[in-house]
């Protein structure tokens, strides 16, 4: 396997974890925030279905999600459903920036960096819900 493949799989799963995640998080979440959590979690399933076809069009098998996922937490109201949407999206922005810094294809690093910048701004708008001050870093991903 190339640094490319371990790296586009590495997001694959981080997709996955953020679809199952945003399912939770829509249980839980404030349902003045229903509006956003759909729009993010439409977000995570077309990023994943993209990374496959990325993956597949590279002559490589995409690994199948895991059964289920824990959360880092407990998720029972909407201040730590916000707190897993922040944790969702950090962890994809450096599951993006890990692709970044591997692709070899200028398309596959293209996809990377749009991912990436679309992870940094949901966990910015999560960041601002929270009240977080500043919503953001300097290197969104970069650990």
């Amino acid at each position: 396997m190339t640094g490319q493949r371990d790296a586009l799989q590495r997001a694959l799963d981080t997709e996955y974890a953020a679809v199952y995640s945003y399912g939770l998080i829509a249980a839980y979440a404030n349902s003045d925030r229903s509006r956003l959590v759909a729009e993010f979690s439409a977000a995570h399933r077309a990023r994943r279905d993209a990374t496959i076809e990325l993956l597949e069009a590279s002559g490589s098998a995409p690994e199948a999600p895991d059964a289920a996922y824990h959360p880092p937490f407990p998720v029972d109201d909407p201040i730590p459903a916000a707190h897993l949407a922040v944790a969702v999206e950090s962890d994809c922005a450096a599951a993006w920036y890990a692709v970044v810094e591997q692709a070899t294809d200028p398309a596959v690093r293209a996809s990377a960096v749009e991912a990436l910048t679309e992870a940094a701004v949901r966990r910015a708008r999560w960041q601002a819900i929270l009240g977080t001050n500043p919503v953001t870093v300097s290197f969104p991903g970069r650990t």
